[in-house]
């Protein structure tokens, strides 16, 4: 198991009967094909929908329906689509219970980087600034480490903000993060891997829960 797939698992733990689920563009995405059993959520795209179901089989896509990267899905019976002034009325009125997201820095006060690298172009920061504001709990999805091996877990962002003090939540290949008034709090492990290498990985200060566990995907 790779660690996309050690990252989706959790994350999809965190989903209870009955939420209405945002999934950003990338890593986020697959978190929609690791649903636990027995636990029904509707999954809305920022571009305009509510109630997007899988990826279609090759050769069924539509091109009307995609999701906010792009890439081709399908609505389920029930669902809708809409222009991006209702999606975002949605979004910025409270009605998200969760959004997952994925991220290039998080620090201890839960600010949160991910949609710049200076020096590279980009298209706009998009609709994570409102994402992160208007869900009522929001999960960054991302590998612990970036791709030169640097900590993306740190005590201050370098990198632009996208939201400040907003992340509720971090779970990556190596643990899970609650961010709390205190800082931040570790409370599982990913599989076969050990305090140390957490700490190793992470710049920023971890206070480790008294009931530490390993992940159970």
């Amino acid at each position: 198991m790779n660690s996309r797939e050690i990252i989706a698992r959790r994350v999809g733990q965190e989903f209870k009967n009955g939420n209405l689920v945002n999934l950003g563009i990338g890593m986020p995405t697959m978190v929609a094909n690791y649903v636990p059993e027995g636990v029904e959520v509707t999954f809305q795209s920022e571009n305009g929908i509510i109630g997007m179901g899988p990826v279609p089989p090759k050769g069924q896509e539509d091109s009307d329906i995609s999701n906010a990267g792009g890439q081709p899905v399908t609505i389920l019976p029930g669902g809708a689509y809409f222009d991006s002034c209702f999606s975002f009325m949605v979004i910025r009125g409270g009605r998200l219970d969760i959004t997952v997201l994925g991220g290039l820095q998080v620090d201890e006060k839960g600010n949160l980087a991910n949609w710049m690298v200076p020096g590279k172009i980009v298209p706009g920061m998009g609709g994570a600034m409102d994402l992160t504001v208007g869900a009522k709990k929001v999960i960054i999805a991302m590998e612990h480490c970036a791709k030169d091996g640097s900590p993306k877990i740190l005590k201050k962002c370098t990198l632009p903000l996208t939201a400040k003090e907003e992340v509720d939540l971090i779970v990556t290949e190596k643990a899970v993060i609650e961010v709390t008034k205190d800082g931040f709090l570790l409370k599982e492990l990913g599989p076969g891997v050990t305090i140390e290498e957490v700490k190793k990985a992470t710049e920023a200060e971890l206070i480790v829960s008294p009931e530490l566990k390993e992940m159970e995907i």
